[in-house]
Formats: C-alpha cells, sequence, structure tokens
C-alpha cells in the first residue's frame, strides 16, 4: 500500500460499488444494502469523500445523443519538455473542454489525447486552431476511433 493510498474493508467496498451503481442512493437504502446502519455508514461515506477515495458526484451524460460522437486520439510531441513547459502544457490542456483525457507517455512522444467533437470538420478545425496552440507543441498524429468496443468508468471496474 502506498502512501497515499487510503485501507478500505468490505464496508467501504460496498458503499464505493452501490455509489458506483447508483450515485443518487438514499443513506438509508445505501445503510440497508451494505448491511449496516445508518450512522456508521454516513460516518464511512464522510471519511471516504474527506480522505478523497470519493472526488465527487456528477451526471454521466451520453456523448452520442448530445452529438459529440467523433472521437479522435492525438499523439502530442513537445519541442520542450523541461518542467515548466510540462506545468504550461498540462495547464492549457486542463481548460480544453473537447479533451477528456490527457496522458503523459514514456514513448517516442509526449501526451496522448482523447479528442471529442462533433465530426471531422468540427476536429480539424479544433487541431488547427487549438492543439496546435497548446503550449510547446511541435507535432501530433491522429488516429480516429471508429467504435468504441470498451469504455468503462473505474467504479465500473470495483
Amino acid at each position: 500500500m502506498t502512501k497515499e493510498e487510503i485501507p478500505l474493508d468490505r464496508y467501504d467496498n460496498a458503499i464505493l460499488a452501490m455509489l458506483a451503481e447508483d450515485g443518487r442512493i438514499s443513506i438509508t437504502d445505501l445503510a440497508r444494502r451494505i448491511g449496516l446502519s445508518k450512522s456508521p455508514t454516513q460516518a464511512r461515506l464522510r471519511r471516504l469523500e474527506q480522505s478523497g477515495v470519493i472526488l465527487g458526484y456528477r451526471a454521466m451524460l451520453d456523448p452520442i445523443r448530445l452529438g459529440l460522437d467523433h472521437v479522435a486520439f492525438v499523439e502530442v510531441r513537445l519541442n520542450d519538455t523541461r518542467e515548466a513547459a510540462l506545468r504550461a502544457f498540462n495547464a492549457a490542456v486542463a481548460k480544453v473542454p473537447e479533451i477528456e483525457q490527457a496522458h503523459m507517455i514514456a514513448s517516442h512522444f509526449d501526451y496522448l489525447l482523447k479528442v471529442r467533437t462533433r465530426d471531422m470538420t468540427a476536429y480539424r478545425r479544433f487541431l488547427g486552431e487549438t492543439i496546435s496552440a497548446l503550449p510547446h507543441v511541435s507535432s501530433t498524429s491522429t488516429y480516429v476511433a471508429m467504435e468504441a468496443v470498451k469504455e468503462t468508468m473505474l467504479a465500473d471496474a470495483t
């Protein structure tokens, strides 16, 4: 167990599994399903939230129904990989809603981005106007997803 890892027992894991399935479940129903009374369940939930195991609650939106069915994965190479350049790139990427995920990669490129737009035309414009204008970008390569075979959240894997 690492320094940041929080020890979880079977009740904590049960709480996380139930919330992953239904984030709007009432404390009463949650307590009943995991086999504890309401007060200890609330205390455990509060501890999980305060310790950062539970980062927050949100609605899961269907991007296809929102007209955002074009997914591209973009390899990004930077012209500077010193810490200040990485921080500048990371901060800029965090502000761009079309970028769903950004990962620093140990490879022949520096970052892999998952980008979601309406269509190829919108993506092409986004690539030219936004991605290429991010700090320290020297080149990109795009891979267009044809079909999502598996997309899960961490909660789906518990």
